[in-house]
């Protein structure tokens, strides 16, 4: 009779093919990228009929310099991208995606179920940028397309700091639109734009956005005193009086908040290092600080007044009483306290006369 021989695997070795086994299971269901479509711009609108119309930017996989627009309509976003990648060649793939566009009929009704649904699904990246169209959608991709086949990177580069982006223009993005739909102190502004006549975009400033809703608007000027508010400045150039232009170079801001007989104030003192790029008519140094102080100040306040009748907490002031308030009080911030909150700012300016040479 024949003995039967057994293998006998040591534990290193068995663990060793369990774990070569598992990654090959990974790696199965990857897909080649000639097999996937990456859109780099996601526009929604909303029908007449209240449902979602999805508008995909889509560049060529292949060297050329060709770009696809897609569009569906459907219930839900998930529903339309599915029915989307059904229909094309490629699976549509969401992760490579750098902008977000909704119109102004979304932004008003509210974008809390939009920003949940890419919350949940994490198809996008929380870093996606996000934008307000304010003309329809479907002019807009095609006005972009006639004007370039390279759509797609052009709008991204509208908003890149590295290339097109300046501090009149704000710059928000999906998980900044979530932390303001659940906070009770931290509303945001979204850049509005359109197609531009002669360039591929135009600014039309920002959106006020208050709980996931557009409330109002403010004017690339006014976006530009909520980017030095905040400290993103860098390079902002201000029109201080008939013929005087000043470019700021830092900013440094600093507060004081107290409560008092359930009442908030809050006092903030902003420093400009700005230096002069032109000017005509010989006006002093003393005159131009003395003016870009009072400009800065009197913009602030206005948009403040506009932004606290809205409830709309866009410098996020609440921020500084987060350790003078119960948690119960912060719910009621933008109600009880914002509306009434006791605000000034000042300015000092600070010029230095050397244009750029400080970058050579």
């Amino acid at each position: 009779m024949k003995s039967r021989s057994t293998v006998r695997f040591s534990p290193k070795l068995l663990n060793a093919l369990i774990i070569l086994v598992t990654l090959l299971n990974g790696c199965w269901d990857n897909k080649d990228i000639n097999h996937r479509s990456l859109p780099v711009i996601m526009g929604i609108s909303l029908t007449e009929q209240n449902q979602y119309k999805i508008f995909l930017d889509i560049p060529a996989t292949s060297d050329s310099d060709t770009v696809t627009i897609v569009s569906e309509t459907g219930d839900t976003i998930n529903q339309i991208i599915d029915h989307i990648s059904m229909d094309i060649e490629s699976q549509v793939d969401l992760l490579h995606l750098k902008v977000v566009i909704v119109d102004t009929k979304i932004a008003q009704t509210g974008m809390e179920d939009i920003i949940s649904a890419f919350n949940r699904s994490r198809d996008i990246s929380a870093k996606t940028l996000i934008a307000i169209c304010d003309q329809e959608m479907e002019q807009f991709f095609a006005e972009l397309k006639t004007k370039s086949e390279l759509s797609g990177s052009i709008l991204y580069a509208f908003f890149e700091k590295n290339s097109g982006w300046n501090p009149q223009l704000a710059d928000s993005r999906i998980w900044q639109m979530f932390r303001s739909i659940h906070s009770y102190t931290h509303d945001v502004i979204v850049p509005i734009i359109r197609a531009g006549k002669t360039t591929h975009i135009e600014s039309q400033g920002s959106a006020i956005i208050r709980e996931g809703k557009m409330t109002g608007r403010i004017s690339p000027d006014e976006t530009l005193v909520v980017n030095t508010f905040r400290g993103r400045s860098a390079n902002g150039k201000i029109e201080v009086m008939d013929g005087a232009t000043v470019q700021i170079i830092s900013n440094k801001l600093s507060h004081k908040s107290w409560v008092r007989n359930n009442r908030a104030y809050l006092r903030s003192h902003l420093r400009l290092k700005v230096t002069i790029l032109d000017s005509k008519g010989h006006p002093t140094e003393q005159e131009i600080n003395e003016k870009l102080e009072e400009l800065l100040a009197d913009r602030l306040d206005k948009m403040f007044k506009k932004t606290q009748s809205d409830q709309a907490d866009i410098l996020a002031l609440g921020q500084y009483f987060r350790n003078l308030l119960t948690r119960e009080q912060l719910e009621d911030w933008r109600s009880e306290y914002y509306p009434y909150l006791d605000f000034k700012l000042s300015v000092t300016t600070s010029i230095e006369n050397r244009g750029n040479l400080k970058n050579l």
